[in-house]
């Protein structure tokens, strides 16, 4: 799914923010798709990433990603600097009177990592294709963990999709309380997906944990729910978690 040039960077504006076509890749994903042609989970130094967004994108078009999102934590900011970096990268290419249309870059979608409690455990939720000046993420936005009625999963879930967004339930086999438990609990509360596809024990190299993957898959299909993938990077590596 690599667009071209013109068209990935052309389009963040609005195809950013366009929850309809990331639910359709994302009713493509399997266990093959991360982490060279999908990645929805991966962390910049705008939180506790060690990279700079700029240097995200450069190894997301260097492994020749489709599609992607930068999830840090309660924080777009890196986001905003990556897509800045891409429209200018359309623009150099432009100015020297190279063909766009020859070189495709990856897809990025808005997305962020927001903790919340879900009977009574603290989990975090993937939020994706939102708008990020939307008011009712604002509280979200400002660097940690909020408190109070916020922080509730089913507050958290509705902000996001006030926004236009989509939510996901972040490495769901990895909280004190069972998928078991805590996937039939959020899909009550109107998420669309769970993280499905996620290395639990930070493998090299980087390939989803099988028996918790067919655990959470079963329960996602069980529920309609749409199934994501991502490395959780928090290094200099989109191909390792750590």
């Amino acid at each position: 799914m690599a667009v071209s040039l013109t068209q990935g960077v052309n389009a963040q504006s609005s195809g950013a923010q366009d929850a309809a076509s990331l639910r359709q890749v994302f009713q493509t994903i399997t266990a093959e798709s991360c982490p060279r042609f999908y990645n929805f989970h991966m962390h910049t130094v705008c939180s506790d990433g060690k990279l700079q967004p700029e240097q995200l994108m450069e190894q997301a078009i260097a492994i020749g990603l489709s599609g992607l999102a930068i999830t840090d934590h309660h924080s777009t900011g890196g986001y905003v600097r990556a897509q800045r970096w891409l429209s200018s990268l359309q623009s150099a290419w432009v100015d020297e009177a190279e063909n766009p249309a020859s070189r495709p870059l990856p897809r990025l979608w808005a997305g962020m990592e927001v903790t919340a409690e879900l009977l009574a455990d603290e989990v975090h939720i993937l939020c994706y294709a939102f708008d990020p000046a939307h008011p009712n993420l604002h509280v979200y936005q400002q660097g940690q963990s909020v408190d109070g009625d916020a922080r509730q999963a089913g507050r958290v879930i509705a902000a996001v999709h006030r926004a236009g967004g989509l939510a996901v339930l972040a490495h769901p086999a990895r909280y004190k309380r069972s998928p078991h438990e805590l996937i039939p609990a959020a899909a009550d509360l109107g998420i669309d997906g769970i993280e499905t596809y996620y290395a639990y024990n930070n493998p090299s190299p980087w390939q989803p944990s099988p028996r918790q993957t067919e655990e959470v898959r079963q329960l996602g299909d069980r529920l309609g729910l749409l199934h994501t993938c991502g490395t959780d990077t928090h290094g200099l590596d989109l191909l390792q978690r750590l």
